[in-house]
């Protein structure tokens, strides 16, 4: 099991320092990831992707189920008012359906990449101020090895807490 694990660095040069120190920790790097306004250079730290910067993956979370629900009322209120030829139900059904979830993930995934992460609402004052998000996701055993790790070589790092569920696509 993981934990992401949050930190507020004030600026470029200690997350350098801090991300050096945890690959020293044998933290892979592919597990760190860096978000920051974007006046604030991050050349030579692991950049947030897409998912950890949008709130694409709780967008395909709901797009998902909705667009199936809607492709199965699409599907029955099309048999109920005659539209499709007796012997083609089951079809109908299963191809709504699928056309249902293909289009409620599309567009809730389209929506959804142009939302910043509801997960990261709580640090939005301190990007704005110029400082850096620090993101690492480490196995459940190591939170306090690296938390202290990072805070007793770094007072002016901030911890701000352990999210105890990673998405599945970090």
């Amino acid at each position: 099991m993981k934990r992401r694990l949050y930190f507020i660095l004030p600026d470029t040069r200690l997350a350098r320092t801090v991300h050096n120190e945890l690959l020293l920790a044998r933290v892979p790097e592919n597990r760190m990831h860096v978000i920051a306004e974007g006046r604030v250079d991050l050349e030579g730290l692991p950049e947030a992707s897409l998912w950890q910067r949008s709130d694409l993956s709780h967008g395909l979370q709901l797009g998902l189920p909705v667009g199936g629900l809607t492709g199965v009322v699409v599907g029955v209120l099309a048999i109920l008012f005659g539209w499709i030829a007796p012997g083609y139900e089951a079809k109908t059904i299963m191809a709504t359906v699928l056309a249902g979830l293909f289009v409620g993930t599309w567009a809730s995934s389209m929506i959804a990449v142009n939302v910043p992460n509801t997960r990261h609402q709580t640090f939005e004052s301190d990007l704005r101020q110029g400082h850096i998000l620090f993101i690492v996701d480490i196995p459940v055993q190591r939170v306090d090895e690296i938390t202290e790790l990072v805070t007793r070589h770094h007072p002016e790092a901030d911890m701000r807490g352990v999210e105890p569920n990673i998405p599945v696509f970090p």
